[in-house]
């Protein structure tokens, strides 16, 4: 896939005020120093797209971008470790479960956990939110270029057999790196593929 516009449309805490668009829509989401942000400036081949932020905790709402015309990428709020009051993470939690739970043009949403890391309880339980509200999904490994090749295979072979504990098959996964562009042209394929696949269903609608 090509990227010819990735266009901001909209950030809000309200998912009845998000784009009334009949498109295919991709959520973003993890930990709040996961890399997120890092991730989809270098999908998108953009410096400042996502707003990227050496303090964890950036993106406080659901933000909309437009790509290509034909489908939304969307930046939701990080979980776990932002350095922000309970208050306002609980607010956030409503909010992102408002979002998955009612969001009928969500095909697919990308869970992003760091490679270097064992598997977190917080994005475990995330998943298997998501699992119970049937809302398909795919685990994106960010910042592979932090760890050797030999360790990293032994890292991300240990994350997946923690998660197969809990599915019985594993989620579509990505290894990727904000760096070094790697895993880009995997993700953005994979988004092409779906929306060809859903194509019929949104001109239904």
């Amino acid at each position: 896939m090509k990227i010819k516009t990735a266009d901001f449309v909209v950030s809000n805490t309200n998912v009845e005020k998000c784009p009334q668009d009949k498109i295919p829509e991709y959520a973003f989401i993890g930990r709040s120093n996961v890399g997120k942000s890092s991730l989809i400036n270098m999908l998108m081949e953009r410096k400042d797209l996502a707003k990227t932020s050496g303090k964890p905790g950036k993106t406080q709402l659901i933000n909309h971008f437009k790509i290509n015309n034909e489908w939304f990428l969307v930046d939701l709020p990080g979980y776990g470790y932002a350095q922000v009051s309970k208050t306002k993470r609980k607010k956030f939690q409503g909010y992102i479960t408002d979002y998955f739970k009612k969001r009928e043009q969500l095909v697919c949403a990308f869970v992003l956990v760091d490679s270097r890391h064992d598997p977190q309880k917080i994005d475990l339980e995330f998943m298997q939110f998501l699992g119970e509200n049937q809302i398909p999904f795919g685990i994106v490994f960010t910042k592979v270029d932090k760890l050797p090749s030999s360790k990293l295979n032994k890292q991300i072979t240990s994350y997946k057999r923690k998660v197969l504990e809990y599915w019985e098959s594993l989620p579509v996964n990505f290894l990727t790196s904000s760096s070094n562009k790697h895993g880009r042209e995997e993700l953005l394929n994979f988004i092409d593929s779906v929306n060809k696949d859903v194509a019929d269903d949104f001109n239904q609608k």
